[in-house]
């Protein structure tokens, strides 16, 4: 039982420091001064999901779930 909470606490730590990778590698959500020119609505953003904002808001959420049901599982009792 030691050697799994050690390999989940390994799976977390990874988990934590990909997911600050991540979220410091997307861009702001703010369009800036583009929108008052009328530059808001360009091929780019029509088409975020295929792009590799769209992949990391993905892969954001992916982390995401897998740091929160890590963390719950390392609080079980089961593991003191």
């Amino acid at each position: 039982m030691e050697t799994l909470k050690m390999v989940l606490m390994v799976i977390f730590a990874l988990d934590c420091i990909a997911l600050t990778v991540i979220v410091l590698l997307q861009e702001g959500k703010s369009a800036g001064l583009g929108t008052i020119g009328g530059m808001g609505d360009t091929f780019w953003s029509q088409n975020k999901s295929r792009s590799m904002e769209g992949t990391l808001v993905k892969i954001t959420r992916v982390l995401a779930v897998l740091f929160i049901v890590l963390a719950l599982v390392l609080n079980l009792k089961v593991f003191a």
